[in-house]
Order: structure tokens, then C-alpha cells, then sequence
């Protein structure tokens, strides 16, 4: 087949105006065109009123030999981006990896290794996703924490309270992202995914997925268990040789992938203590920030807000501070919510959602100030502290009750509390405590937010609206730390142990956890034999 890019057609078009588009640009009669299949849909929003879909398409073709020859612009041969195992597992194999954490990066992992016959062990120290939904409802409804059962620990990770975005900046040039999406679409996902160019999910679905790709998993031989939390990693002569769970029991392994996710602190202390190297690195912090998503609609659409092709408008922006401070836009959320995101007691975290609908009324994203390890100068663990350090001040803000404290933008830009809020009605849920956000965060972290709000106003009007809500704290926007691996996925300095995903420091996002999955759980698969 051959894959045309760059056709770009009225956001009114119809069906028949593509199909004329790839007849034209290919210079051929329609008999000539034999199937046609989406590969990507987006949108160039750049001229509000004039916004137009751009496609990418593969086509089958009649002389396609002869249409490569006359080298048209935008024309190429469609690559091959079907999955294929590295290896499969004789069936005599007795030895059974294990993989610790249930997020994007261990789903993977375990769903490739049993795919490739691995009958992999699969251990996650919070609940079944629906039981874990429960628990996370607890604390959004009545202020009551499980620390083992929450948006960060259970089964399907953070991700699984997110607005389950499918996109990603990383290099894919063996195309496993297409591996991701076409198991997320055999687990009930939408077949959108696959095309559209910002594809997301939402929670609600998410959780479905996450149980049918388990099905999947245990009916190939995966043992999946649940409250499995894992204290310590057997480790004899530098090489891995088992693990020990809370309950004391042992399972006996040479292999361990490591996909805790970016709030699993305990198991960081632990593997510190054990000797496993690992490196403080840069992360972010900063606030929530919410706007009526018409705001933002029709900042980006213009007259075409409200389209139900186009949806609910996102963005993404960065200033660079005077203060030397990048900001930036972080996990943008559009017709979503704020939501509590804290995995420890006495600390308040932030995180945004959205529902596949995109509906809610208000839009939401993180502001936030990229930090390094300067700024929390210590052992390597010294930026746990620090984002627990800011978690237990929001705590303390916001009433100690879980309750997030929040501020108007106009109380904010001008230095003085706020004592109550205005059109915009925040989202978060316990509830928030209207304050004064200046001590939420360092003193550059405060000042180049401040900074930033009115210069993102000049890109999208009404951003620095006075009524619009900042909600802290935004921590967990990445790993603190980053566990060091070679170029065979295994721990530097521990063979066996397979550092992978956000909380190792190699993923940012669902897509990215996913595919560092699918390429640690071939690693392993290819070092087992």
C-alpha cells in the first residue's frame, strides 16, 4: 500500500471530498483506487475560523510500481508496522519472571511475556481496579485515604485515573505504540485510537481494558495477585534471586521488571538501601489551574467552538521565566476534572481527568516549574522529600481535612488571599479551602507562575481570567529518581533486575509506559533463554 500525507480538507467535508483528494493527488481514475485506510486523523487549528483536518492515509492501488516512479510529493510506500515476537517460551520452561506494578509498563510487560509463553508472575500491592475504584471514590467523597488502594497504587497504575491520553513524543521506530493501541482497542477500547492524532480513553473505559487485558493475561498462564506488596529483592553477588512480599512469603526468580510507578517511595528506600543504583533527577512542580471550557474553546476554535468533530479544545503552552524557570502546561485536561491524587497520609496531590466525553464544564491543567536536583540538594532520594515537603504544606492549607487549597488567579497576580471564588467552580473533590497559594510552593516556583499566567493570556485570551481556580499541589508530575539501566534493560549494577516505566525514569505518559513495557518484557524474554 502506499501512505499519503498532508491532505488537508474542510473540517464540513464529507466522505466523497477525501476520496477526490487522494484521486488528485495521485493522479489516477477511481477504479484504480482498490481500499483506503485512515492512518491518521488531526486538526491545524491555527487560523480559528478557517480550521481544516489533516490526513494521513494508506491506500491500495492498481501500478503502484509505476505511481512510486513519478516520486509525487507526500507518496511513499506504507511501512510495515505489525508486531512480531522475539522468541517464544518452550514449553518445558519452569523459570517464571515476575513483574512488581499493575500500570501501563507492568500490563505490558506481563501481556508480552505471556503472549511469548513466559507464564509470568504478576505482582501489585493495591486492589483489583474495581475494588480500587471504590477506595479511590472513598477519599474523593468522604476524605478517607487507603494508602495501598488509590489513584496511584492498584490495578492499571495512575493512568487508570487520568483523561487517558494515547500520545507521546517518543521514538517508535519499530512501531510497538501501534502494538499498544491495537491491544487497547481487542480490550474494548474505541477504534478511534488508532487515528486519531491525539487519541485519549477516559477513566470509565479504562477500567474495562485493564480487566480484559488481565483475562487475557491469566487465561495464558500469567498468575496475577493483588496485595502483593513487595518489601525487599533477594539479591546475592550482584544478580537478583527472588522477592520478598509483605507477608513474609518468597518467590524465587531471576528476573524482576521493575514497574512501580513514580510514587512507590517505600520501594525506592528499599532498593537504596539494597544497593541498587539510582540517580535524583529533575521533575516538576506547581498548581492545577481551571477555566470554563468554553474559554478555551473558543480561544482555540474561534467561531468553530463547540464542533462536535473538534471537541473540547486543548492546549500546551511554556514560558520561560525571567527567574531562569521554565513553565509549562502539564497533563491538560479537557472537559475534565481535578482530582485528589495522594497516595500518603497527611499530604494533599492534585492530578487531572477526563471521562471519554470530555463533557465537564471546566477545562484543567497543571502549571508547573521544572525543578532539578540543585534545588533539593541531598541523597538520592532527597527529592521525596522535597515534593512531601510541599504535599504536607497543601495539607496543612487546605484544613487538614484533604481538602486542597485553592486561590482566584486575579488574588493570585495580585498578592492577597482569596476569601472566596467566583464563576469558575472548581472541580476537585473532598473540596477546596480558598487561601493564599504564596507559600504552597518555593519562592521561584510562586513568582515565575506568576509571571507565566499573564504571558499564556496573550496566547489564549482569558487564561489570567480573574475567576479561574489554581488548586495545589502538582508533584507527581515524574519520578524523583531514576534507576540507571544499560543497553540490555538491566539494572547497571544488578543483573536481573529490569528497571522500566515512569517510576524507573524512562516513560512519561500511558504510550510511553506501554511500549517501555513491551521492550523490557522482549529483554528479558531474550535473556531467559
Amino acid at each position: 500500500m502506499l501512505r499519503l500525507t498532508e491532505i488537508r480538507l474542510p473540517i464540513t467535508h464529507a466522505e466523497p471530498e477525501l476520496r477526490a483528494a487522494i484521486l488528485k493527488r495521485l493522479g489516477i481514475k477511481t477504479d484504480d483506487l482498490t481500499a483506503i485506510e485512515i492512518f491518521r486523523r488531526g486538526h491545524d487549528a491555527r487560523k480559528k475560523n478557517a480550521i481544516v483536518f489533516v490526513y494521513t492515509v494508506d491506500v491500495g492501488v492498481k501500478n503502484e510500481a509505476s505511481l512510486l516512479e513519478r516520486n509525487i510529493p507526500h507518496v511513499t510506500v506504507t511501512p510495515d508496522m505489525g508486531y512480531r515476537f522475539v522468541t517464544q517460551a518452550p514449553q518445558e520452561l519452569c523459570e517464571r519472571p515476575v513483574v512488581i506494578g499493575t500500570g501501563p509498563c507492568g500490563l505490558f510487560a506481563g501481556l508480552l511475556l505471556a503472549q511469548m509463553g513466559f507464564k509470568p508472575v504478576i505482582l501489585e500491592r493495591g486492589k483489583e481496579v474495581r475494588e480500587r475504584t471504590k477506595d479511590t471514590w472513598g477519599l474523593w467523597r468522604q476524605g478517607k485515604l487507603d494508602p495501598e488502594s488509590n489513584v496511584q497504587f492498584g490495578e492499571g497504575g495512575a493512568g487508570t485515573f487520568s483523561d487517558g491520553k494515547l500520545y507521546s513524543g517518543i521514538k517508535d521506530p519499530k512501531f510497538y505504540g501501534r502494538k499498544v493501541m491495537t491491544e487497547f482497542v481487542k480490550a474494548g477500547a474505541p477504534e478511534e485510537i488508532l487515528y486519531v492524532s491525539h487519541p485519549h480513553i477516559g477513566t470509565f473505559r479504562l477500567v474495562g481494558m485493564v480487566e480484559a487485558m488481565r483475562h487475557e493475561m491469566e487465561q495464558l498462564g500469567a498468575e496475577i495477585r493483588f496485595r502483593s506488596r513487595v518489601t525487599d529483592i533477594e539479591i546475592e553477588n550482584g544478580e537478583v534471586r527472588g522477592v520478598v512480599l509483605a507477608n513474609g512469603e518468597r518467590i524465587a526468580t531471576r528476573h524482576v521488571v521493575l514497574a512501580v510507578g513514580h510514587s512507590a517511595r517505600d520501594t525506592f528506600e528499599m532498593l537504596h538501601q539494597r544497593g541498587v543504583y539510582m540517580e535524583a533527577k529533575p521533575f516538576s512542580i506547581g498548581f492545577r489551574i481551571e477555566h470554563p471550557q468554553p474559554v478555551i474553546d473558543r480561544a482555540r476554535f474561534g467561531s468553530n467552538a463547540g464542533n462536535e468533530l473538534l471537541g473540547a479544545a486543548d492546549y500546551k503552552l511554556v514560558h520561560h521565566a525571567g527567574n531562569g524557570r521554565s513553565v509549562y502546561s502539564f497533563c491538560m485536561c479537557p472537559g475534565g476534572t481535578v482530582v485528589a491524587a495522594t497516595s500518603e497520609e497527611g499530604c494533599v496531590v492534585t492530578n487531572g481527568m477526563s471521562q471519554y466525553s470530555r463533557n465537564e464544564r471546566n477545562a484543567n491543567s497543571g502549571i508547573v516549574v521544572g525543578i532539578t536536583p540543585e534545588d533539593f540538594p541531598g541523597d538520592v532520594l532527597a527529592g521525596v522529600e522535597f515534593q512531601r515537603k510541599w504535599e504536607s504544606r497543601a495539607f496543612e492549607l487546605g484544613g487538614r481535612s484533604y481538602n486542597a487549597p485553592a486561590q482566584r488567579v486575579g488574588d493570585f497576580l495580585a498578592g492577597q488571599p482569596s476569601t472566596h471564588l467566583g464563576e469558575v467552580v472548581p472541580s476537585y473533590t473532598p473540596g477546596v479551602t480558598p487561601t493564599d497559594l504564596s507559600t504552597a510552593l518555593p519562592d521561584y516556583a510562586i513568582a515565575a507562575i506568576r509571571e507565566a499566567l499573564p504571558a499564556f493570556d496573550k496566547q489564549i485570551k482569558g487564561f489570567a481570567m480573574d475567576d479561574a481556580i489554581l488548586t495545589g499541589v502538582e508533584t507527581r508530575t515524574s519520578s524523583p529518581v531514576r534507576i540507571k539501566r544499560g543497553g540490555d534493560y538491566q539494572s547497571i549494577n544488578i543483573k536481573g533486575l529490569y528497571p522500566a516505566g515512569e517510576g524507573a525514569g524512562y516513560a512519561g505518559g500511558i504510550l510511553s509506559a506501554a511500549v517501555d513495557g513491551i521492550e523490557v518484557a522482549e529483554a528479558v524474554a531474550l535473556n531467559i533463554l
